[in-house]
């Protein structure tokens, strides 16, 4: 069952002929971790480019001074790993955590390796992702740079319209970078606007 739902992702964007589904198969593992597991850890070598089936994980790191930085969220249907260090195979920037029991699917590097020898359209596929990746990692720095926090925010609530009441407040206000109370002063504003 967990299979059939990442080979229905793939299939958005290429098609497997049975025999292909068939090799895939045997390269993915499908894991569970518990709430507050880590699916990498900084300083760490990413393993694995994850398939998030179910639950919701949070990608960040930690600076000199300790403090938390979030830079992503993946929820269902959404990939998560820390991507320099699973390419590169060199220690990990980001820490990847589970914030609820979290089920994915997992494609260790030396399988992936393995899969594009054996069926080259997986390249593509991986390529349209980590593109896609890509431009969102671009646009959110535009955000960023140039808009205001409540701008920032609105954009966040369409991006993952249903995860404010998965994710605490003060990880959504970290995501944004400002802090839990200014969250709190823009979410008052927008309901005193409706």
């Amino acid at each position: 069952m967990e299979i059939e739902l990442i080979l229905k992702y793939i299939s958005r964007h290429i098609d497997l002929s049975d025999k292909e589904k068939s090799i895939l198969v045997e390269h993915v593992k499908v894991r569970d971790y518990l709430k507050g597991q880590f699916i990498v850890q900084q300083g760490d070598v990413c393993k694995y480019e994850s398939y998030v089936i179910s639950g919701c994980a949070k990608t960040f790191f930690i600076d000199q001074e300790g403090n938390e930085h979030v830079v992503m969220f993946a929820i269902e249907n959404w990939w998560t790993a820390d991507l320099g260090s699973f390419i590169t195979q060199q220690p990990a920037d980001y820490n990847v955590q589970c914030l609820e029991k979290t089920k994915v699917a997992q494609f260790s590097h030396t399988s992936l390796e393995q899969l594009y020898a054996q069926i080259p359209k997986l390249e593509r596929f991986f390529r349209i992702i980590i593109q896609n990746a890509f431009v969102a990692s671009q646009k959110r720095i535009v955000r960023n740079l140039s808009l205001t926090a409540k701008e920032r925010y609105l954009i966040f609530r369409e991006q993952y319209p249903d995860i404010e009441q998965r994710v605490p407040q003060y990880l959504i206000a970290s995501y944004l970078g400002i802090t839990k109370q200014f969250l709190s002063k823009i979410r008052a504003e927008l309901i005193m606007e409706n």
